[in-house]
């Protein structure tokens, strides 16, 4: 008997714990524990963060940036102090400003990536297609690999003093 009723609180106790704790990342995330799925709390939103990939080359750094739904008028990119600034808006459809439910994030955006020495930012090339800001900067000539010849020869003898 007193095994059942402990057993009983101690269940209680551990329902009502997941429950505040649901509760928090509810509040913390806008997204309800349980289903996963975004909840627009009033007052608040979303909010879109591009993911940013980057590759190196021999001859560029190339990054995507991944904007679904933002046009060439809404995106700005920017080089300054030795950072790459992509700043944008993503914009909602018309008519879901009200009473609509989404699992999309839409807002304004600011993304900085610090860029290596030694990359050609005059030459700086954005191209933006179906959704992906592909950005190539070419790499200058100092900062490309280059073979180092070894040389072979006598061994030289040390001097001593």
């Amino acid at each position: 008997m007193t095994s059942s009723v402990f057993t009983g609180d101690v269940r209680q106790t551990l329902d009502q714990f997941r429950r505040s704790v649901d509760q928090l990342f509810d509040n913390f995330y806008g997204f309800p524990a349980e289903t996963g799925r975004p909840q627009i709390v009033p007052g608040s939103q979303l909010m879109f963060t591009p993911a940013v990939e980057t590759a190196w080359g021999d001859s560029y750094l190339n990054l995507r940036v991944i904007v679904p739904g933002v046009t060439q008028d809404s995106l700005k990119v920017t080089v300054q102090n030795n950072q790459l600034i992509i700043d944008g808006e993503r914009k909602a459809p018309d008519g879901f400003e009200k009473n609509g439910f989404t699992q999309l994030a839409y807002g304004k955006f600011h993304a900085a990536v610090t860029l290596a020495p030694g990359l050609d930012v005059d030459k700086l090339n954005c191209r933006l297609h179906d959704g992906v800001l592909d950005i190539q900067i070419p790499v200058s000539e100092k900062m490309k690999p280059r073979q180092v010849q070894i040389q072979t020869g006598e061994q030289r003898k040390s001097i001593s003093a």
